[in-house]
């Protein structure tokens, strides 16, 4: 049997999840105004329209705006908690900051795993449109 050992955390490890957090709501940012904007622009055809298919883009895009929330959200949490445990490794807490520094990344995980499913459902909206295309031949 091996045997699990924990390993003493300085303040540099938890600091180097910043920048890529910081990349990470830049992007979940710009897809989220990318999403506004396409919305907006769907309602706008559904009002004239009255289209089904933009209907089914729509519910698409609220799916997905669901995920980006979910990955914002666990993104800010997981860098909360790594501020934590810089706060804790400075304190001498060196429990509270390996619990807080494996929460972070577990939260991380969690927000990267919600951005591979809004990648894969993005193509949801695509697959309608080409499905309404190839129906109108």
């Amino acid at each position: 049997m091996s045997r699990f050992t924990a390993m003493a955390l300085d303040v540099s490890t938890p600091a180097l999840l910043f920048p890529a957090i910081s990349l990470l709501f830049l992007s979940y940012t710009n897809r989220f105004l990318h999403l506004a904007a396409l919305i907006r622009q769907l309602y706008r055809d559904w009002q004239e329209e009255k289209d089904e298919t933009l209907m089914a883009q729509i519910a698409n895009l609220r799916r997905r705006l669901i995920l980006i929330r979910w990955m914002q959200f666990l993104g800010a949490v997981s860098l909360f908690l790594c501020v934590g445990s810089m706060v804790s490794v400075m304190a001498g807490w060196q429990g509270l900051a390996q619990s807080a520094f494996w929460a972070a990344l577990l939260l991380m995980g969690g927000s990267l795993a919600s951005l591979m499913v809004e990648v894969w459902i993005s193509g949801g909206a695509l697959r309608i449109m080409l499905r309404e295309l190839e129906d109108r031949k």
